[in-house]
């Protein structure tokens, strides 16, 4: 099972054509090409273990070992490479952060949920130029596997180039802003920094990007998910109107972000 730090995550309906692909696609793998990790220069961030509160340290050079945008606690982010095994590996830590469990039938709306998550996913890579939208990934960097052999995947985050308005107003003099969304982080590495090495991914990848602002959403009862996006130097700037919760939908709170660069 996953945990998940509840920034808004997003999903586009399950469609007939979409369902087919995924179908389809069950035994054989996707024609879609594997972005290079090294492509381009990035900043890599390094974190000191002595200093407080694990402070990070931002180093610009190159990408790191394995394309690594961040790297610290013994854990590196980097993006999702676009192949069948690890887009499924994604789709799973997501569908188990964000499934809400059913008195009926639970694993068989489990397995339907999972096919929607990586439904999505397929959706938003096919349909987004690969410097508006990023799925990245936390793996750690000390040679641990799962029982395949495989570094295990313990966090993702997605990050996407976004205009809304109701966002912008916050935003002086910004056209576009990078939105942070889908938080995951697999509940047996919980409490292991994991959540600020994305969250500081993020804001790399927002430098290499050129963009002046991040932004994402959390629940407004979510304590836990603020206290930590606030000392990752978020800060709220708007909440729902009440009626929303007249619909059945909880309140969320608008955190922003300034990055050390603009574009």
């Amino acid at each position: 099972m996953a945990s998940c730090l509840k920034t808004t995550p997003i999903f586009y309906p399950l469609t007939n054509s979409t369902k087919s692909q995924v179908s389809s696609h069950q035994n054989r793998r996707w024609k879609i090409s594997v972005l290079k990790r090294n492509r381009g220069r990035a900043a890599v961030v390094q974190c000191s273990a002595t200093a407080s509160d694990g402070e990070l340290r931002i180093l610009q050079e190159g990408l790191g070992q394995n394309g690594y945008l961040t790297r610290g606690f013994g854990w590196g982010v980097r993006r999702m490479e676009r192949v069948e095994d690890e887009m499924r590996r994604v789709a799973d830590v997501q569908a188990e952060a964000f499934h809400e469990p059913a008195a009926l039938f639970n694993d068989f709306f489990f397995e339907f949920f999972k096919a929607e998550v990586l439904s999505a996913l397929i959706y938003r890579i096919r349909n987004s130029p690969p410097d508006r939208y990023a799925c990245l990934v936390t793996e750690s960097i000390n040679n641990e596997s799962n029982s395949q052999g495989i570094p295990e995947l313990v966090g993702v985050v997605d990050v996407t180039v976004q205009r809304e308005d109701d966002v912008l107003q916050h935003l002086q003099g910004a056209r576009e802003y990078l939105y942070v969304s889908g938080i995951a982080v697999l509940i047996k590495f919980r409490r292991q920094k994991i959540a600020t090495v994305l969250l500081e991914a993020c804001n790399v990848l927002s430098e290499q990007w050129g963009y002046e602002y991040l932004a994402l959403r959390a629940h407004e009862d979510d304590s836990a998910a603020q206290r930590l996006y606030t000392k990752a130097g978020y800060r709220v700037v708007s909440r729902d109107p009440h009626w929303i919760t007249w619909v059945g939908k909880k309140r969320r709170v608008l955190m922003i972000k300034h990055s050390r660069t603009s574009r």
